[in-house]
């Protein structure tokens, strides 16, 4: 990953007004949020328009943190979603101030498949 800053282009503000349209108004409605040294990801049932919000967010997203990488995984027949943003060094610790997660939280369920580490 190229050496891009870890900052917002949009105030915090903006993004409280635009939560909705924003990472922060999406990982509200997740079924379960893990941990990973490098990021977040969250797990979403599936429903209608899910896909397509998802992609809608992660659009916008890339506009005001170029920073942050995208990756979402589609189970079949119906199944979960996933959607898990990584990124350079403190990403994590960016996404937590930005979602305002408290840290060491016990409640986080982690991932233990080690392919997603």
């Amino acid at each position: 990953m190229t050496d891009i800053p870890l900052a917002c282009s949009i105030d915090s503000q903006e993004t409280h007004s635009r939560a909705h349209e924003l990472l922060p108004g999406l990982v509200a409605r997740a079924r379960e949020r893990a941990d990973l040294p490098t990021g977040l990801p969250w797990t979403f049932a599936s429903t209608d328009g899910l896909l397509a919000e998802i992609g809608k967010v992660i659009e916008t997203e890339r506009k005001c943190c170029p920073f942050m990488r995208f990756m979402v995984v589609v189970e079949p027949d119906g199944g979960q979603v996933s959607l898990e943003v990584t990124g350079p060094t403190g990403i994590r610790e960016f996404l937590e101030r930005l979602l305002d997660v408290p840290t060491n939280r016990t409640d986080v369920v982690p991932l233990t498949d080690p392919k997603r580490q």
